[in-house]
């Protein structure tokens, strides 16, 4: 009997730290804010906050604040100028330390509208600056969204990235769907899946997030 369970023990610590050496095996969880908030007819502030877990509830994998000024060129286009600071756990189910990562970004945005279906565009251009080294990708998204309720949307995106350090030119990437809902005038929830593939690697993330718009505009009297 003691050697039954001293063997489904053994198992079981087996299976854990199996486990633990492959992420693709856990359902992991974004936590995300996104801001946007007007200061003039023409410009903006984006901020960006989010909290990425190897696992729903531990095990952070990475956390990025971002911050940028955009610059509405018409209705249709814009452009945003910005800052981001990422700290990331290479490992998981391990203390393997971190290492923080810092980019400068500029985005090129683009919207339009086939009857009630949006489509959003946005190219990317990110530059690294990592344990005393550099690194550059080129990233774009294309996202649709549609209505389906009075509050209610649906979205679906895709995003690939691209490496320019050497190398395969691909890098990663991201598809992802789900829900949004209008909460109030300047908040909308989301609630999401996305399917990350990265190094041979497929990852499960759920998103679950808050959008914050504000206008700071001065109202003409």
């Amino acid at each position: 009997m003691k050697r039954r369970l001293l063997a489904l023990l053994a198992l079981f610590v087996f299976c854990q730290i199996n486990a633990q050496q492959n992420p693709e095996k856990e359902l992991g969880i974004w936590y995300m804010y996104n801001g946007s908030h007007k200061i003039s007819d023409k410009f903006s502030i984006k901020s960006m906050a989010h909290f990425r877990f190897f696992e729903i509830g531990e095990d952070m994998q990475q956390y990025i604040l971002r911050f940028g000024v955009n610059y509405k060129i018409d209705n249709t286009l814009s452009a945003t100028l910005g800052y981001a600071f990422l700290d990331t756990d290479t490992t998981f189910g391990l203390d393997g330390g971190t290492f923080g990562d810092h980019r400068i970004y500029e985005d090129l945005l683009a919207n339009h509208k086939i009857s009630k279906l949006s489509f959003a565009h946005r190219l990317r251009a990110e530059h690294r600056f990592f344990n005393s080294q550099t690194g550059h990708l080129l990233r774009y998204q294309l996202g649709l969204s549609y209505p389906i309720a009075e509050k209610w949307s649906t979205y679906i995106y895709d995003e690939v990235f691209f490496d320019f350090d050497g190398g395969d030119a691909y890098n990663q990437n991201w598809f992802g769907l789900g829900f949004k809902y209008q909460l109030s005038k300047v908040a909308k929830l989301q609630l999401g899946y996305m399917s990350i593939n990265i190094n041979n690697q497929n990852l499960d993330r759920i998103q679950l997030g808050i959008a914050i718009s504000t206008d700071h505009r001065k109202k003409k009297k």
